[in-house]
């Protein structure tokens, strides 16, 4: 809202008002969920071909590429469908401010969805319509590129939450953790889901990956949980829609069961009985459950007052 304008430096002085209502939804929550896909299959694949090439490698190789670039356009066409101004995206590229994690996140995001394209261009000619491909040489080295550019692309949507005004549960340390811990857990959880013909010594280090993440996941939600009013009056209010007489403490609970302590249940088991079929169980309830805490924690800090 403007207040006036000073004539002598054509300055214009505004005033900060509260919005009365949520302005990341679930398209946001949709943006941080299909990312911790499309970069976790990433670190989770480059992980299976450094130690398991001779035996998953044809496979990782295909799909790979293929379900991260599906998952990185959903994620880039939601973060450009909720803009304000979604036909100046352009501005970004030619007119960019890299002091802004906006900025550096587009172009990094740009760049990675790039070289994962080219990888999937590779795959689909090479292995799919086996045909020859003239770059496939340079497959291994958009690999490495790939994984590079996976960290700060996962990394950075925490750094924009940090870098919002009087929103005390972003702290951006612990949601920088959350966000790879994220992308472990999905990665691990779709080879699971579509290793099915694999031994079970690669299947036992994915269900590793998948409930540690799940557990670090959890312990993480529960200190803020339990111990988060000591940090600060504002996280005590916002916690407060998660406990026990919270509107969304069914549906924040549900998200914890769901993504962590269901998966760590089921591999703890799968793992002592040396069975790998309950990990597909596993595997589906940390996708699904994690879109449910992603939004819960999204949300409840947008619901207090900030006047």
């Amino acid at each position: 809202m403007v207040e006036h304008t000073v004539a002598a430096t054509n300055a214009v002085v505004t005033l900060d008002v509260p919005i009365p209502q949520v302005i990341w939804g679930w398209m946001i929550t949709l943006n941080m969920w299909a990312k911790s896909i499309g970069t976790g299959v990433v670190f989770v694949g480059a992980y299976l071909l450094a130690r398991y090439s001779d035996r998953v490698g044809h496979s990782v190789r295909i799909w790979m590429p293929i379900i991260s670039f599906v998952f990185l356009n959903i994620f880039l066409l939601f973060t450009l469908l909720d803009l304000h101004q979604p036909f100046r995206m352009w501005h970004i590229f030619f007119y960019p401010h890299f002091t802004s994690a906006i900025t550096v996140g587009a172009w990094m995001a740009t760049i990675f969805t790039g070289i994962i394209f080219l990888m999937s261009l590779i795959a689909v000619k090479k292995y799919i319509l086996k045909r020859e491909c003239k770059i496939e040489h340079l497959y291994d080295k958009l690999l490495k590129a790939a994984v590079v550019l996976a960290v700060p692309v996962t990394l950075y949507t925490a750094t924009i939450m940090g870098e919002a005004t009087a929103r005390e549960l972003w702290q951006t340390p612990a949601e920088l953790v959350q966000m790879m811990l994220a992308a472990l857990l999905c990665g691990s959880a779709v080879f699971l889901l579509m290793g099915g013909g694999w031994s079970y010594e690669i299947k036992r280090d994915l269900a590793i990956i998948l409930g540690s993440s799940a557990f670090l996941s959890f312990v993480i939600y529960m200190g803020e949980y339990y111990f988060g009013h000591m940090k600060a009056e504002e996280v005590a209010a916002v916690i407060s829609y998660v406990k026990d007489s919270g509107p969304y403490h069914a549906l924040f609970w549900a998200g914890q069961w769901i993504a962590y302590i269901v998966p760590m249940a089921l591999v703890f088991y799968s793992l002592k009985s040396r069975s790998s079929s309950l990990l597909y169980l596993a595997s589906f309830s940390a996708i699904a459950g994690l879109y449910i805490t992603k939004h819960v924690w999204l949300i409840i800090p947008q619901l207090l007052p900030l006047s």
